[in-house]
């Protein structure tokens, strides 16, 4: 069976929606998510602007959520190891696991918005090495007693991290890829599951991120069966596809236009860790959403619309993929959410529930 989550990427703008009311709002969302068969639900980590800047710390929001919740899983989709030492980290997200009664995922991921860099005072061209680092030091303290980490950013222990992981030996690992078949190779040969979004990347390069990540998972000899591919999309759902439509273009500009401002820096100055980023502001400024509709990078229309994009993903890019579907955008009123996400899971899962998940 597809499974299907839900995601919370905060693109708000506090002069639309207030904090109060976007943290009320999500969780709200999250019970009703648990209630309609939805298998999960995350949010990621980012700071400052109306790109994400409501939650710069999901541990907190996913720590309401679970209290809250009893089947669910939550997800970080995902936190940045280069912002926070590994034994905070690592502390923290057991913590959480223990408070979900084990239903917590971890997604890792690297970041990649300068001015995130440039607060915590960390250069962008040891992102890969700290991403790669961060995640290690927090598995091994999950894991290992008594542990001394002599590493190239971080020296610590010996040190046995309390609490540990409710799950053994530790929660799922997600890395969190946006355009890295390399990324995705490393994740597959380290036996960690893969989130990607298909809205930053070309079909093309989307397809070798997967082939590379799967051919790395089994030629290390991983069980094919218990690899979890993590796919995210914003979902814009309603009985009427042209007002679903409307709904989504302005949404989707909004996004654009916020992710556009925020990577702006990055744009002009480039990275050595992050080739090929410089042309996200290009392609902010020549985006059009018929195309992105057309190409699947956005759901949206009417129940049945949605699941023939949903099938075509699958025929695309595999049968093995679980969907992670964010139904609140930008300043999106509370009751619109709620009616799509409820459409969702009375008209678009029973088409794919008795469908079998290729290994």
């Amino acid at each position: 069976m597809t499974e299907f989550g839900v995601n919370f990427f905060p693109v708000v703008d506090p002069a639309v929606k207030s904090a109060t009311s976007y943290y009320d709002e999500t969780l709200r969302l999250i019970e009703l998510a648990e209630s309609l068969g939805f298998t999960q639900a995350q949010t990621v980590e980012h700071y400052f602007s109306a790109y994400g800047g409501y939650s710069p710390d999901p541990v907190t929001l996913l720590a309401a959520a679970a209290a809250r919740t009893s089947r669910i899983r939550i997800a970080t989709g995902a936190v940045v190891p280069a912002f926070t030492h590994p034994v905070k980290l690592a502390g923290k997200l057991a913590m959480l696991d223990h408070l979900s009664h084990g239903r917590l995922d971890v997604g890792f991921g690297r970041a990649f918005l300068p001015t995130e860099f440039a607060a915590f005072g960390i250069p962008m061209d040891e992102s890969r090495n700290r991403f790669v680092e961060g995640v290690e030091a927090v598995r091994q303290l999950w894991t290992t007693e008594d542990l001394v980490w002599e590493g190239r950013f971080h020296e610590f222990g010996p040190v046995t991290l309390l609490p540990r992981p409710y799950q053994r030996p530790h929660p799922p690992i997600f890395i969190a890829s946006a355009t890295s078949a390399q990324s995705c190779a490393a994740a597959g040969a380290a036996g960690h599951h893969l989130q990607v979004v298909p809205s930053v990347t070309s079909a093309e390069q989307l397809a070798g991120m997967l082939d590379a990540y799967r051919s790395a998972w089994d030629g290390a000899g991983h069980p094919p069966g218990e690899r979890r591919i993590q796919i995210k999309f914003t979902c814009y759902l309603g009985t009427e596809r042209e007002e679903a439509h409307r709904q989504a273009e302005f949404y989707e500009r909004q996004y654009v236009e916020h992710m556009a401002r925020a990577v702006a820096p990055l744009a002009a100055g480039g990275s050595a860790d992050y080739p090929g980023y410089e042309k996200f502001l290009d392609k902010a400024k020549n985006y059009e959403f018929q195309a992105s509709l057309a190409a699947n990078k956005v759901l949206a229309g009417n129940p049945d619309d949605v699941s023939e994009q949903i099938a075509a993903v699958r025929v695309q890019f595999g049968a093995d993929l679980s969907f992670s579907l964010q139904f609140n955008p930008g300043g999106l009123a509370f009751a619109r959410s709620a009616t799509a996400m409820e459409l969702f899971a009375a008209h678009v899962m029973p088409v794919f529930a008795g469908q079998e998940v290729a290994a």
